[in-house]
């Protein structure tokens, strides 16, 4: 049943029920006669009438959603008018019908206004607290919507972060490979096309399968092999068991792009950068190791977030986004006086089946 037919309902229902107890307890008193039956309908018809007024007042001034010290006293007065109306209404009647008792009560209209105040007060209250649990059920709903929606186009903002300037140097190194290697060009090309290809599907996806993100850092880092050549070395050390688990996408690729643009690239001779992954109870462990020094040597990331760029923060808030605050956790500290690794920690969280593969980890290089 509808909203408006559950008030119509009850609007007839409680008016009708209420006039004909009165009707019924006035005529074991007194004589029935049906001057009082229509007396009773005209009741009912005014007593809805006047109670629909004041759901067309509510609901156009919005009341509901007025704080308590404004609602309060609105809905007292709205009582009392109300009571004070339908006394009006019935008071000549009454006086001639309840003549003894108007000669041995003086203050008879005060009696009647009350009564019918009461009747009315428990149809305005009744109404208006329901609608304002409602509306504060709504505001509420509206407010988790609001953040959700927030947290959403925040995430998505995230996941698509790709460096533009790790695009230019690329195209860069493409366009020599143009004259002096065509096929390793065209495979460049291939490369950074998975990897644009995958950063604009990343907000798409809240997590993809660490074989996937995987791929893309491979991409990353073949086409940095074109521009930094021998200066850098990268190699992975994965768990088979690892690769279908869930990761969020481009995540490892920003970590990666950090270590090179704040390690590799600073370094005279050049440096590496190793993947590692593995699994530990209901945790999957990422490392990122290279070559690198931390501007402050202490394991504090908010020190570290001015002088590593936005990776990190970019890492940290999206993490939180996905897992909250204490599913997932991330790190960066020097391992050891020219070494920084950064570890990711997530929950073994699956999309689909897991599939169990060979125990022997995967070792890939890239020299």
């Amino acid at each position: 049943m509808s909203k408006k037919r559950i008030y119509w309902a009850c609007q007839v229902g409680s008016w009708t029920a209420l006039m004909f107890y009165e009707l019924w307890v006035f005529s074991l008193e007194d004589e029935f006669t049906w001057e009082f039956f229509y007396l009773a309908i005209a009741n009912i018809l005014v007593c809805i009438l006047l109670t629909h007024f004041y759901r067309l007042v509510v609901r156009e001034r919005n009341w509901v959603a007025q704080p308590l010290y404004k609602l309060v006293p609105r809905v007292i007065f709205s009582g009392l008018l109300l009571g004070l109306i339908m006394t009006l209404m019935n008071f000549p009647i009454d006086i001639h019908t309840l003549k003894e008792v108007v000669r041995s009560q003086p203050y008879i209209f005060f009696s009647l206004w009350l009564s019918w105040s009461k009747s009315m007060f428990m149809w305005v209250l009744s109404y208006t607290i329901y609608h304002y649990v409602e509306s504060m059920r709504d505001t509420e709903i509206e407010k988790i919507l609001l953040k959700t929606s927030v947290k959403e186009t925040e995430a998505k903002i995230l996941r698509s972060q790709l460096n533009p300037h790790f695009v230019f140097n690329a195209l860069n190194s493409i366009r020599a490979l143009v004259s002096e290697d065509p096929s390793k060009a065209q495979q460049s090309v291939t490369q950074l096309s998975n990897i644009l290809r995958n950063s604009l599907l990343a907000d798409r996806r809240k997590t993809v399968e660490l074989r996937e993100e995987l791929k893309t850092v491979e991409d990353y880092l073949a086409l940095e092999k074109v521009r930094y050549e021998d200066r850098l070395m990268a190699d992975f050390h994965i768990d088979p068991k690892t690769l279908y688990l869930q990761v969020p996408p481009m995540m490892l690729q920003t970590l990666v792009e950090n270590a090179i643009k704040h390690g590799v690239q600073k370094a005279v001779s050049g440096g590496f950068v190793q993947v590692t992954s593995f699994l530990d109870g209901n945790y999957v462990h990422i490392h990122i190791r290279n070559t690198g020094t931390l501007v402050k040597k202490d394991n504090d990331l908010e020190k570290h977030k001015e002088a590593s760029g936005f990776g990190l923060a970019n890492t940290e808030r999206r993490l939180q986004l996905i897992y909250g605050d204490e599913s997932a956790r991330f790190r960066i500290f020097q391992e050891s006086e020219d070494v920084v690794r950064a570890e990711v920690i997530l929950p073994t969280q699956t999309e689909g089946v897991f599939r169990n593969t060979a125990a022997k980890p995967i070792v890939k290089s890239q020299s």
